[in-house]
């Protein structure tokens, strides 16, 4: 994710980083070469471009742009909602945190937050389609069974198991157990939302149609406008291009907030803040340090 102080007009013109422009300068430099060479054979064959109307193509930019809109605004609530689900995952940890505080076995409670840091850990890795076996290996005194096709799950169930048992024992209250055990739905579902964004793409007919209108759109741009603008259609064609081939790249960036790409959501950050907590509630002083943005990117 980007972090940065608003920029100045020097840094709006040329900043790249966070920036689409690299992503699509080959898409928008071969429309502008084709533009040059449209503008080129106007010059020749004035003839071929006097019944070309660029009537059609105002009405298909502002049909285009309006569907673009709604498209990019579907991908922010998908981003948006992540970044929620995300908050909600620090602010259920927090909570256990606090409620494990009854417990007078010091080795259980420490081993129960240090299993709620590797639920986190593992549900990342998971989303990001890495080892989530790994990503547990260093928060858990015991392995998963190999069987168990959903680690984070597994993992919460365990730490459900231990709770009921302590219920059992009387070591924890009926009302503390019932305190824990909604803990543990949320994250559950924290889990189930993070997972449905992440396997439940935009409809891909939708996307499709979009990406063939905008690359026909700009194509077929600089036909209209080479009569009437000669040699300034490539520079139009140039930011018109920029535009749509940004917007629509913008879209697919946020389609997916738990990736690795700089607009993507710090869940390495989200992650380091809920070490600090957990290990500071244990006792630890010796902290790791919270992630800091490099190169203004943060994750």
């Amino acid at each position: 994710m980007i972090v940065r102080p608003k920029p100045n007009l020097i840094g709006i013109l040329f900043s790249l980083k966070g920036s689409i422009a690299k992503r699509i300068a080959l898409r928008s430099l071969l429309v502008t070469l084709l533009a040059s060479v449209i503008v080129l054979v106007e010059t020749w064959h004035p003839a071929y471009f006097s019944k070309v109307n660029a009537t059609p193509f105002t009405l298909l930019g502002l049909s285009l742009s309006i569907f673009m809109s709604f498209r990019n605004n579907a991908c922010y609530d998908r981003w948006w909602e992540g970044r929620k689900q995300l908050g909600q995952l620090i602010i259920e940890v927090r909570s256990l945190i606090r409620q494990t505080q009854g417990l007078m076995d010091a080795d259980e409670r420490e081993l129960l937050l240090r299993e709620l840091c590797g639920f986190a850990h593992g549900l990342i890795a998971r989303l990001r389609f890495e080892s989530e076996r790994q990503a547990v290996a260093p928060w858990t005194s015991t392995p998963i069974d190999h069987q168990h096709p959903n680690i984070p799950d597994a993992l919460l169930q365990r730490i459900g198991a231990r709770c009921s048992e302590l219920s059992e024992l009387g070591r924890i209250s009926e009302w503390r157990y019932t305190q824990l055990e909604s803990r543990l739905v949320s994250l559950s579902q924290v889990q189930a939302s993070c997972e449905r964004i992440k396997s439940t793409p935009l409809p891909f007919p939708y996307t499709l149609l979009l990406h063939r209108t905008i690359y026909l759109f700009c194509i077929l741009l600089p036909f209209a406008m080479a009569e009437p603008l000669g040699w300034l259609t490539p520079v139009f064609t140039a930011i018109v291009s920029y535009t749509f081939f940004g917007l629509d790249e913008i879209g697919d960036d946020l389609e997916d907030p738990f990736g690795f790409d700089e607009n993507d959501l710090p869940c390495n950050a989200i992650l380091r803040t809920l070490e600090r907590e957990v290990l500071a509630a244990l006792g630890q002083t010796d902290l790791p340090p919270a992630l800091e943005p490099i190169e203004y990117v943060l994750n």
